[in-house]
């Protein structure tokens, strides 16, 4: 039998247990230029303690002046690689592999945005925002792609021990998978393996980048829940067997965060209170897991230790990703590993994120 604890590994990696800190955007990097802050590394070094295996950190743009949300990371210079170090170097402390998220923000943006130039896969407006992007060229695309193998190179002359590619959640790379914001005529757009081959070439950059040696992760979603006009399942399902076939070395399955919604719905109410709502792109994740042959993760209110470690055994699934499960208790695997019948604290309240404070739980804001 399986278990959640077991030591396991992919790539060079070795994990000391099948817990990875899902990416989550603290809003704390330095409020000048995106580098790593004395409370980025106070974050990150309370969550290596905390009994997790593997941490994704918080986005970072890989194009100067494109970062779509405040105080965000940045890795579009190799001066960042110095904040890097310390950061790595803190995490590894504890025997905890660190990953950077890499995303590019597009139409999906909340920060600066009426003082610079908006890009995205067609000029269609974002259901969300509002925001009509300038339609990107092929000049851009061959940019942007190269970008995130400048991030990846430099992430790994920080020290981190692979990187993430952020397809999900409605930013830029999702949007191109999206039939409803990809309405391109050319060979960007139109089939799904056109709409996904600025994901395949990206990947492709990074991996002649940073080399064979290096992890490379990708988050996408299990569809974009917009019937018709969205991603769609099978969709989702052809470009993970394609990154399989291709070489990427983990696939971590979320889903939508409401594109077709009047506003983003980050997290289903009452998890915390009801075991059938957990767990819940865990069925996508199951089929997923079952075309590859490379690790999935899946993330989505993993909340029940004993549902995990069912999952765990009932499927190909091979980790669980946990993003305010942690934001709430650091030290939640810590707490497991004492008691796996251990209730997290995280009441799914969806108030964790404050400009004030960054994105950090209610119940651990200091008072000021």
């Amino acid at each position: 039998m399986k278990g959640l604890f077991d030591k396991t590994g992919f790539k060079n990696l070795e994990l000391k247990n099948r817990f990875i800190r899902s990416a989550i955007h603290e809003g704390l990097a330095d409020s000048q230029d995106g580098s790593v802050s004395p409370e980025i590394l106070n974050i990150y070094e309370e969550i290596a303690k905390g009994g997790v295996s593997t941490i994704i950190t918080g986005f970072a743009f890989t194009v100067e002046g494109e970062n779509p949300t405040h105080r965000m990371l940045a890795a579009y210079d190799d001066r960042f690689i110095e904040g890097f170090k310390k950061l790595t170097d803190i995490v590894h402390k504890y025997g905890v592999n660190i990953i950077l998220q890499l995303a590019s923000g597009g139409s999906q943006a909340k920060f600066n945005y009426r003082k610079r130039k908006i890009y995205g896969p067609s000029a269609v407006e974002h259901k969300f925002t509002g925001i009509t992007p300038i339609e990107m060229s092929g000049k851009d695309i061959n940019q942007l792609e190269h970008a995130f193998g400048d991030a990846a190179l430099r992430a790994k002359k920080g020290g981190f021990d692979g990187v993430q590619i952020h397809a999900a959640h409605g930013y830029l790379l999702s949007q191109f998978l999206s039939p409803y914001y990809n309405r391109r005529k050319d060979e960007y757009g139109g089939s799904i393996e056109n709409r996904a081959r600025i994901i395949f070439r990206v990947f492709e950059n990074i991996r002649e980048k940073a080399g064979e040696d290096f992890a490379v992760l990708i988050k996408i979603n299990c569809s974009d829940f917009m019937e018709e006009d969205g991603f769609c399942f099978e969709e989702s399902r052809f470009v993970c067997k394609k990154l399989d076939e291709m070489g990427i070395d983990l696939i971590e399955i979320s889903g939508n965060v409401g594109l077709n919604q009047t506003e983003p719905q980050i997290i289903r109410p009452d998890v915390h209170k009801d075991r059938e709502k957990q767990c819940y792109f865990s069925e996508y994740a199951k089929k997923i897991a079952d075309d590859v042959s490379i690790p999935v993760s899946v993330v989505g209110a993993n909340r029940d230790f004993n549902m995990m470690t069912e999952i765990l055994n009932d499927s190909q699934i091979q980790y669980f990703s946990l993003a305010r499960t942690v934001l709430c208790e650091a030290d939640v695997v810590n707490k497991w590993d004492k008691n796996p019948g251990y209730e997290p604290g995280c009441i799914s309240c969806n108030q964790c994120w404050s400009l004030k404070h960054g994105n950090i739980c209610i119940f651990n804001r200091k008072s000021s």
